[in-house]
C-alpha cells in the first residue's frame, strides 16, 4: 500500500500502529522494554546485533543505552506504548529517516516478538500510519493525546467524560514506564536517552508538562 504521508526533513509527524487483528503486542514487561530498547539503538544508519552485543561482550541488555551512536535518523520526542499499539512523535533529520527508522524498529521487534511465543507472520498492521503535524495547536493536541493515552487503562472512558480522579491519574501517569510522560517531569531514568529534547518546538516546555497542560490542550483543541 503506498504511503499517503510524504516525510520532509525537519517537519514533525505523529507515527502510530497497532497489532494484526488488534491483538496485544506487549505481553509482558520484557516486551516493552525490548520495544523501548529499539527505539534507541535503532535510531541510527548502523545495524545492530543483540546476540553479539550481548553473548560477545556480557553486557547487560540494559547497558545497551550507554552504547553511543554517529548520529540519528530522526528526533524522537515523546511516546506511549499501549498493549495493543503505540504512538510516537517524530521529526525527520534526514530524507527517508522515519521510514528506515521504523523499518527497522518494527522488523526486529516482530522478529524477537514471532521468535519468543513461537509465531510466524506479520505482528503489526502494514504500513504504520503517520500525521504530518504542521501547525502548533495541532502539535500541542498530539503531544497531549500521545502522553494522556495510558489513562484509557486505567479510566476508559475519559475521552468523551473527563478525568474523575485526577490525582490518581497523575499519580498512574507518573509511574507509566511504558511512556515518555516521566521524563519530562524531570525523571532521570536511562529510557529519558531516547528522547532528543532540543529538537522540540520552543511553545513547549521541556520541564514542567503536566497532566494539566496536556488535558487543556487536549480539550481545547477538539472543542
Amino acid at each position: 500500500m503506498e504511503r499517503k504521508t510524504k516525510f520532509i526533513p525537519k517537519e514533525y509527524y505523529h507515527i502510530f500502529s497497532r497489532g494484526v487483528e488488534k491483538r496485544r503486542i506487549f505481553l509482558s514487561e520484557k516486551d516493552y522494554r525490548r520495544f523501548l530498547i529499539l527505539l534507541y539503538i535503532h535510531n541510527q544508519p548502523q545495524s545492530f546485533r543483540f546476540g553479539n552485543f550481548l553473548a560477545v561482550t556480557g553486557n547487560k541488555i540494559m547497558d545497551i543505552y550507554n552504547k553511543e551512536r554517529e548520529r540519528t535518523l530522526v528526533s524522537v520526542l515523546g511516546y506511549s506504548l499501549m498493549p495493543n499499539h503505540f504512538h510516537i512523535c517524530l521529526q525527520e533529520k534526514e530524507e527517508g529517516g522515519i521510514s528506515k527508522f521504523m523499518m527497522k524498529v518494527l522488523t526486529a521487534y516482530s522478529m524477537y516478538f514471532n521468535q519468543k511465543n513461537e509465531r510466524s507472520g506479520p505482528l503489526f498492521v502494514h504500513p504504520f500510519r503517520s500525521v504530518h503535524i504542521g501547525e502548533d495547536a495541532q502539535f500541542r493536541h498530539i503531544f497531549s493525546y500521545i502522553h494522556l493515552n495510558a489513562l484509557e487503562i486505567r479510566e476508559p472512558n475519559w475521552k468523551q467524560e473527563g478525568v474523575k480522579d485526577k490525582k490518581e491519574s497523575e499519580h498512574f501517569l507518573e509511574n507509566y514506564s511504558y511512556s515518555s510522560y516521566p521524563d519530562f517531569l524531570g525523571s532521570n531514568r536511562v529510557e529519558g536517552k531516547i528522547l532528543d529534547l532540543p529538537a522540540l518546538p520552543d511553545f513547549i516546555s521541556r520541564a514542567t508538562l503536566d497532566m494539566k497542560d496536556y488535558e487543556g490542550w487536549y480539550r481545547k483543541d477538539i472543542v
